[in-house]
Formats: C-alpha cells, sequence, structure tokens
C-alpha cells in the first residue's frame, strides 16, 4: 500500500490496474492513494490473466501502476516470460510501474515461475516485484518480505515507509534471515502441496473444471452448475463444514455488469493431506 501511495501522487487523478479477480490490498491501496482502481478481466478466456491486447492507449495513458499477481491468487495462472516482457514494454511505453505480486512463486508443482526481474533488463527501469515469507515458508504471521527493482522507484519507497510504516522487529528479522537462508524447508512445502493436488486430482477428478494450478496452492472451481458461488459456498459449510471463498467476493462487476469470479469457489489447500483428503471427499459427496 505504501507503494501506491507514492505512485499515487505523480498524476491529478491517475487510474490502478488490476486482474479481476484480484487480490483485495490492491483496490485497497488505490482507493488510499486516492486513484482510480480499473480491473481487467482474467477469466478462463484469457488464460486467468489480463488481456493486454484490449488495454485502451487512452486507458494506459492514465496508468502510474500495474498490479499482476504471478502465480495468481485465486486461479494459480502463471505469466510466461513473452507475457512479462510485453507488459514491461507497455510501462516503460507509457511511464507507469508495473508491480509484481510474486509471493506465490516458489509454490508449484511442475517448474519455478519466471520472475518479471528476468525480462527486466539489468537497471529493471519501471519494474517492482513483491516477495513474502508467507506463502513461501508459510509464515502470513511474521508479516516480512521485500521489494526489488527500479532503483529509482525504491529509494523514494524507502523513504516514504520509514516515516509512514511500522519496523519490523528485531526477533521477527531474526526469523526471517533464517528462513530465507534455508531452502530444505522451502522443497519440502512443495512437496507437501503436490501431494495435497494429486489428492484433488484423485478424488475431485475433472469434477468443476478443475485443473491442477501452475503455482500456489488454490484450486479454483467451476460451480456454476450447482446453484452459483454463494450459494454452493453455504450448503458445503452447512452440509459439509468446509470454509471455501465465493468467487464473486474476490471480483469486482465489470462495466458491462459480468463479476469474472462469478460461478467459482477458492478451496485453499492448506491443511494436512489427511485433512485435505476428507474435505475433498466431502467436497464432492455434496455436490456430487
Amino acid at each position: 500500500m505504501a507503494a501506491v501511495q507514492w505512485v499515487g501522487a505523480r498524476r491529478g487523478r491517475p487510474v490502478i490496474l488490476m486482474p479481476n479477480p484480484f487480490y483485495g490490498a490492491y483496490e485497497a491501496a488505490a482507493v488510499a492513494a486516492h486513484c482510480e482502481p480499473v480491473y481487467l478481466p482474467a477469466t478462463a478466456a484469457t488464460g486467468f490473466l489480463p488481456d493486454l491486447g484490449a488495454l485502451s492507449d487512452d486507458l494506459l495513458a492514465r496508468a502510474v501502476a500495474f498490479y499482476l499477481a504471478t502465480p495468481a491468487n485465486p486461479q494459480g495462472s502463471v505469466a510466461e516470460p513473452d507475457y512479462l516482457a510485453r507488459l514491461v514494454g507497455l510501462a516503460r511505453r507509457f511511464g507507469f510501474l508495473l508491480f509484481s505480486d510474486e509471493c506465490y512463486s516458489e509454490i508449484y508443482t511442475q517448474r519455478a515461475p519466471g520472475s518479471a526481474l528476468e525480462v527486466a533488463g539489468p537497471q529493471f527501469e519501471n519494474v517492482v516485484v513483491f516477495q513474502s515469507l508467507s506463502k513461501r515458508s508459510n509464515l502470513p504471521g511474521l508479516r516480512v518480505g521485500f521489494a526489488a527493482g527500479d532503483a529509482k522507484f525504491l529509494a523514494r519507497f524507502l523513504e516514504l515507509r520509514n516515516v509512514s510504516a511500522p519496523q519490523v522487529p528485531m526477533p521477527a528479522q531474526h526469523v526471517a534471515i533464517a528462513a530465507y537462508a534455508d531452502e530444505t524447508h522451502v522443497e519440502e512445502n512443495r512437496r507437501l502441496y503436490a501431494r495435497k493436488f494429486d489428492l484433488a486430482d484423485q478424488i475431485i477428478g475433472g469434477r468443476y473444471g478443475c485443473r491442477r494450478p501452475a503455482g500456489g496452492f488454490l484450486l479454483w472451481l467451476d460451480v456454476s452448475a450447482h446453484g452459483g458461488d454463494e450459494a454452493v459456498t453455504l450448503r458445503l459449510w452447512r452440509e459439509a463444514g468446509l470454509r471455501v471463498v465465493p468467487g464473486s467476493y474476490l471480483a469486482r462487476e465489470q462495466a458491462e455488469g459480468a463479476n469474472p469470479g462469478a460461478g467459482y469457489i477458492r478451496a485453499a489447500l492448506v491443511q494436512g493431506a489427511e485433512t485435505t483428503a476428507e474435505a475433498l471427499h466431502r467436497l464432492v459427496a455434496v455436490l456430487g
């Protein structure tokens, strides 16, 4: 949020672009910075990523920032290098910053997702990536991560953060150093998630459009044929004791009135394998 607050001060009536569905902090940051959030549909038709070709020059000229989550929350989609390179090119052409949220990048089942920094060149102009220990090391309460990229932006960002944000306590810094220095637990984390996706493949199969995401630990399930996302969420809680999130709650209506998250539920595979298997069996038993 501090990053967007500085960016938003650069222009009179700026817009901040973000995928739709999206991580709620993007919208909150845009609003706090007095920017207009613009929601870009990320649906199955576009590989669950915003369609860059659909963006007008007029819109891009008003942009000060573009949030992209790769792997995405909630769909687990990953932006390929050519997609990232195209987006970086647009950022430099129109003068906005690409904020690449890569907090899920170390949770994957096949190959490691690429970073926007890899296509940004040695100076990383117009590109900032954000990382966190919350997913990589299962430390969401620690609230420690890092930002890297465009040096000019980061100098201002650091200045703002030093006066407007809480400092990280020294004990938490030592925990973070130990976590970032160790890869063994990260590899084990990936193995455990892969095991749970194996269970999803076995128990859910092809139901609800279930697919193993390229990254992250979420299932994005199409329940439109079972009464819709909100009704299914309530039914799973009442009949099976399962907590999922309606996809429409993770998105906003587009100008034409459609909500890209409608009809989907997000299920997080964050419990142990035994609990996950039981939950998946209950889900199938309720929905059929």
